[in-house]
């Protein structure tokens, strides 16, 4: 309670000065030139002061296994670049796999076992202004201490997406949920950085008083009501379930039927809910832009978008580190995302799965930011993408952002008789296959892994509102698109003989933060 308590008040604090100094368009740009110019340096500054200067950083085990101190680190920084020292470190052994980091396993390499905390990846110099939970999408919740300085820092990128896209005097809304997640808090926040209010926060989820969410409620209505003393009139969450989209569609069709089409901040399947609902009821939301993230782009849920006159823009964030990448205005992809390489170096290492009929180029995540609420140093991620060093005509590119990522994907993977599907596949089978024979749309869909007894069930959910199908005929389909892929006929096999799949018709499981998910595991 007394950590509370003072992490609340340096909150309050530091909100003040956040609020009544808004950053502007020079000061943006200065920011981000600033730190792409001197990456190698912060993370360098990282390195020394939050590894080699911290006797409880999990990394420094690894750095001593494999002989490399700090002045062997300066030299292959000097040497190679950032991503070639990285290369070099993970090559010698200093990594973390996702298991590890996620403290699901203790750290092993020969010789050597490191038992982690729950405190252990933080970064130990952030003023730890608020805390947050991640939304457990791919499993239990954790724990994340946030920073006002890296919202200043992601403001500075919501300027330059503002301005890319003609975004920057459009009227604002936001369909995220309440804390513990802190998505929506986090946007309001870096929209009001840049002087921008936003005129709606809808959420699917109600803030509560019951004794364990009770400080949450109160860190909600403290950071709505300071803003609006501090002239910054924020907006006080609106409770819209996710079955009732149309309630968010009418209100974007009459800032359209206004003139001013608005842009909506949410999930993925969220936007593809409200675009489908104003279909559905005949709403024109033509010209409104929705800011994406959290889920898989797909081009099925891109064409649900583009049918409703809408269209969107899409970022790459995870709770650990922010945002990660914004979206290019010069993209030669409808998912084409910059990745913000003054804040995160990424390299890839291929990732057999399954049975190794599988393999992709995994992400490995280096934290270089100092702003950043973990400390990462090669840790290995279930996200890949394809990535392209490249030139384009928008801002984030000329202020020298070259990297981009399309097609992100995370191989969240369907496993049974040692063959695994990747997320891509299920994506495909989810937002194409099962809409395309069947009606409905992409997030109509999801596959459920179940345990019961002790047998794994895989059931395809089916929103009641596509209407009647034939179960057969909808299991026949999966295993007929499943059974194309290395391994899948002998999958199909086993589950058509042991019963394991079958159809239920209820909403698809959605996460914390409202996101659906392609596979839904539930054990128990």
């Amino acid at each position: 309670m007394l950590e509370q308590l003072k992490m609340f008040a340096g909150y309050a604090r530091g909100l003040n000065s956040f609020l009544t100094n808004p950053m502007t368009p020079s000061e943006c740009r200065s920011l981000l030139e600033s730190q792409i110019a001197s990456r190698a340096e912060n993370f360098l500054a990282i390195m020394q002061k939050a590894v080699y200067e911290n006797p409880k950083s999990p990394y420094l085990p690894l750095l001593r296994l494999a002989g490399v101190g700090y002045g062997d680190l300066s030299r292959m920084v000097s040497e190679d670049g950032v991503e070639g020292a990285l290369d070099r470190l993970y090559e010698s052994g200093v990594y973390i796999t996702l298991d590890e980091f996620k403290r699901r396993v203790p750290i092993k390499r020969p010789g050597l076992e490191i038992e982690t905390s729950p405190h252990d990846f933080d970064n130990p110099f952030l003023s730890r202004h608020y805390q947050s939970r991640t939304s457990g999408s791919r499993g239990a919740g954790t724990r994340v201490i946030m920073d006002l300085d890296l919202l200043h820092h992601d403001a500075a990128c919501n300027y330059f997406m503002f301005e890319g896209f003609g975004l920057t005097d459009r009227p604002a809304a936001l369909w995220r949920e309440v804390p513990p997640v802190t998505t929506g808090v986090n946007i309001l926040l870096r929209y009001a950085k840049l002087g921008k209010r936003a005129d709606k926060w809808f959420s699917s989820s109600r803030l509560s008083t019951a004794p364990k969410s009770l400080q949450f409620t109160v860190f909600t209505y403290y950071t709505v009501l300071a803003g609006r003393l501090l002239g910054m009139p924020l907006p006080f969450p609106e409770h819209v379930p996710l079955e009732d989209a149309a309630t968010v569609a009418k209100w974007l069709a009459g800032r359209c039927s206004a003139g001013t089409p608005a842009f909506l901040d949410t999930q993925v399947s969220t936007c593809v809910r409200t675009c489908a609902a104003a279909m559905e009821n005949g709403l024109d939301i033509s010209g409104t832009t929705f800011i994406i993230g959290g889920e898989p782009y797909t081009e099925a849920k891109a064409e649900v978008i583009r049918s409703s006159g809408a269209n969107a823009a899409s970022r790459y964030s995870m709770a650990e580190l922010g945002n990660l990448g914004f979206p290019c205005a010069d993209g030669l992809a409808f998912d084409d995302i910059h990745l913000m390489t003054d804040k995160v170096a990424v390299i890839q290492r291929e990732k057999k799965l399954g049975a190794g009929e599988i393999s992709v180029n995994g992400f490995v995540y280096t934290t270089i930011l100092p702003h950043c609420p973990k400390i990462m140093l090669n840790v290995e991620s279930d996200d890949y993408a394809d990535i392209e060093e490249r030139d384009c005509g928008c801002t984030f590119g000329e202020l020298g952002f070259r990297t981009h990522l399309t097609n992100i994907r995370s191989y969240e993977k369907l496993t049974s008789g040692g063959v695994t599907f990747l997320g891509a596949e299920l994506l495909r089978l989810i937002d194409e296959v099962l809409p395309g024979a069947f009606g409905g749309r992409p997030t109509d869909y999801q596959l459920s892994e179940d345990e019961e007894g002790g047998l794994t069930k895989v059931s395809i959910l089916i929103s009641p509102r596509v209407g009647e199908v034939n179960e057969r005929a909808v299991i026949r389909e999966t295993v007929s698109f499943l059974g194309r892929f290395p391994g899948g006929d002998i999958m199909s096999d086993q589950w058509v003989q042991g019963g394991t799949l079958r159809v239920v018709r209820r909403e698809p499981y959605t996460t914390a933060s409202a996101k659906i998910l392609p596979l839904h595991i539930r054990k128990g």
